[in-house]
């Protein structure tokens, strides 16, 4: 039998009141901070034997003050959810940095991190809890496709590796303080198949029910995830899984991705959800788009009454997300959603 915590029952109810407004871009604000191999690696890495530069789920451990700050900026520009410093932190993505045995303490580290800053705002403004969505991203890695032209039944991964891979990051995560749990940029559905069988198997040892957030990636103007799903094949695929939210992000501007909220809004039975990038990058693979051309570019989803979750991806900041609370504040949040579990919180 799972238990519902008091906190899960308030972000049910946030969710029917109003649009939750999520953080943006982790790594754009990481790079902000011009960091070397030294910020990196830390006292606990300094004699690790490859290098780290890049593996920013590590400065969780070795550099907490400025992924705190991040956390706290996102906060103060109006996110009702921050999501961990975690996108990459399963065995398999940490595999290239030789870190698999750093794994529980980066998710560990990152849900509490994030789990600070939220209660210290919500201190401060009890009418406005914050949360915390624990980010579990895809992994290098894909279970439906072979990385090798000339061998196209081979795989680089099987759903046991990344299922054992997920439960490991979904444990720490819990352990940690998160308040939900995040399944994004899913590029391939069997990955996030995994992910998600993994969670209820730490659910139900931890004897725990958690909100399961799930957001996909479609890849280009083809409408398809990178493993060939149509948007509404990839909600069929997972809606067996009692969701929190289903939702969009990244490889998209919010305009181009605005015909597939629409599949989601229309057919999804839970909330949905888009944090799309700041536009689509330019020749130098930056994003340009301002804070208001992309609020001008959702405001269009809010006013049809699409979302329920709305945030940003690649090259948004703290000021993309402080344009896009504002406006969340004009609109009523998407209404038709009937998850089991959100019935029940709802009653």
């Amino acid at each position: 039998m799972r238990t519902l915590r008091p906190d899960t029952e308030l972000i049910y109810r946030c969710l029917n009141e109003r649009i939750l407004v999520l953080d943006g871009a982790m790594g754009t604000m990481i790079q902000q901070h011009a960091l070397d191999e030294s910020d990196f690696r830390g006292e606990r890495f300094r004699q690790h034997s490859l290098p780290l530069k890049g593996n920013n789920d590590l400065l969780s451990l070795t550099r907490p003050d400025i992924i705190s700050s991040i956390h706290e900026a996102y906060f103060d520009a109006g996110a009702d959810i921050a999501e961990t410093n975690t996108f990459s932190s399963t065995s398999i993505a940490q595999a290239d940095y030789g870190l698999e045995s750093a794994v529980y303490d980066m998710n560990l580290a990152s849900a509490k991190l994030a789990r600070e800053a939220a209660d210290a705002f919500t201190a401060r403004q009890p009418d406005k809890p914050r949360f915390v969505a624990g980010s579990i991203g895809p992994t290098n890695r894909t279970a439906s496709m072979s990385p090798d032209v000339n061998d196209p039944g081979y795989r680089a991964v099987d759903f046991d590796t990344l299922r054992e891979a997920y439960a490991e990051q979904a444990r720490a995560l819990i352990e940690g303080g998160v308040h939900m749990l995040l399944v994004e940029t899913v590029f391939d559905t069997l990955n996030a198949k995994a992910a998600l069988f993994a969670i209820q198997e730490v659910l139900d040892e931890m004897e725990l029910e958690i909100p399961i957030m799930v957001s996909g990636t479609i890849t280009d103007a083809s409408g398809r995830t990178l493993s060939g799903q149509t948007t509404e094949a990839f909600l069929v695929s997972i809606e067996h899984v009692d969701l929190l939210s289903i939702g969009l992000n990244c490889a998209l501007g919010a305009a181009q991705l605005r015909p597939y909220i629409k599949v989601l809004a229309e057919q999804a039975p839970f909330a949905v959800s888009a944090h799309p990038n700041a536009g689509l990058p330019n020749e130098f693979g930056e994003y340009d788009q301002s804070p208001e051309e992309m609020a001008e570019a959702l405001e269009d989803f809010l006013k049809e009454g699409f979302l329920n979750i709305v945030g940003g991806c690649c090259g948004t900041s703290p000021a993309h997300i402080k344009r896009i609370a504002e406006l969340c504040q004009k609109y009523e949040p998407r209404k038709h959603f009937a998850g089991r579990l959100t019935q029940k919180m709802l009653k």
